[in-house]
């Protein structure tokens, strides 16, 4: 079965999706509870503490689950933590040596030790970057359709191992991490398209008096938006089929190389139990260039995207 990819509305044959910024050197993808945020820079967490995870050029941010100890325990372990601290400091002027310097030291440490254990209890939230060149997405429409992408994407670079002949995964990964580039910046700007969407709706909601020009102004404006609300769908559903296919074209090719093999050794075997000679060659064969070339032509359809 393959995995499903969220759809917009918007119609059945989608566009060519608008240009937007390269990705230069690596592409981060976080996502929490409320938003997803992708950005060529190393994203932070606001609170809470992250699990990292590199697939390529592409790093993907999670937050790491609160760690569930209270402040009573945390201040517990700090307790004793200083209490050996302050042994330690007592032995060090017992012994003739300076114990104000290894004292500050200690209550640094102590210091250290608290904001660490009380990040780690807070659940994880990303911090939003402040430069232009990132995407956040809050809207629940475009969070699903985007983490299902990413998902689906997963599976694609699953298949490049066993596609090293037909694929360059140096190459694909470039690819790849451009689409989820551009398909963040894509469902970025339909999200502010729905933004002012939902205002000129709830503005017609008004009455007003026939032929105001005001109204005409508003009908005139709700036809653009409407306009663009559905390019941005068809372009949005477009490359989102795109992964979904070179996924999918991708693990239905290393299925019938699975098959061929296991018809070829079972010709062999059959032959060899009913000592004949050799047969033709397996018909498995034009079908598995059919397969190749649909691979191959499935990411040139993600090349399209750049």
């Amino acid at each position: 079965m393959t995995e499903r990819t969220a759809e917009l509305p918007g119609g059945e044959t989608p566009g060519r999706p608008g240009a937007s910024a390269r990705v230069a050197g690596e592409l981060h993808i976080g996502i929490d509870a409320e938003k997803v945020v992708v950005s060529p820079q190393r994203l932070r967490m606001r609170t809470g503490r992250a699990h990292r995870t590199q697939h390529g050029s592409v790093i993907e941010v999670v937050p790491a689950a609160p760690s569930g100890r209270s402040r009573e325990s945390r201040v517990a372990v700090l307790w004793q933590l200083g209490l050996g601290l302050l042994v330690g400091c007592v032995v060090l002027n017992a012994f003739g040596i300076a114990w104000q310097l290894p004292a500050l030291a200690s209550i640094a440490g102590l210091v250290v030790v608290g904001w660490v254990q009380a990040r780690a209890a807070r659940a994880g939230v990303l911090a939003t970057p402040r430069n232009d060149q990132a995407h956040v997405l809050l809207a629940r429409e475009e969070r699903i359709a985007y983490e299902r992408a990413v998902a689906v994407s997963h599976r694609i670079r699953r298949t490049w191992p066993d596609l090293r002949a037909l694929i360059d995964p140096v190459d694909a990964d470039r690819t790849l991490a451009r689409g989820l580039e551009q398909l963040a910046a894509l469902l970025a700007r339909r999200q502010e398209i729905r933004v002012l969407r939902d205002e000129l709706i709830e503005a017609a909601r008004m009455e007003l008096p026939h032929g105001s020009p005001a109204a005409e102004a508003l009908a005139a404006q709700r036809s653009r938006v409407e306009e663009l609300w559905r390019d941005t769908g068809l372009t949005a559903n477009r490359m989102l089929r795109s992964i979904a296919a070179a996924a999918h074209t991708g693990e239905t090719l290393l299925r019938e190389q699975q098959v061929g093999r296991t018809a070829r050794d079972a010709e062999l075997a059959i032959s060899r139990l009913a000592a004949v000679g050799a047969t033709g060659p397996s018909e498995a064969g034009p079908e598995l260039a059919e397969r190749t070339a649909a691979v191959v032509e499935a990411y040139r359809e993600l090349a399209t995207w750049v």
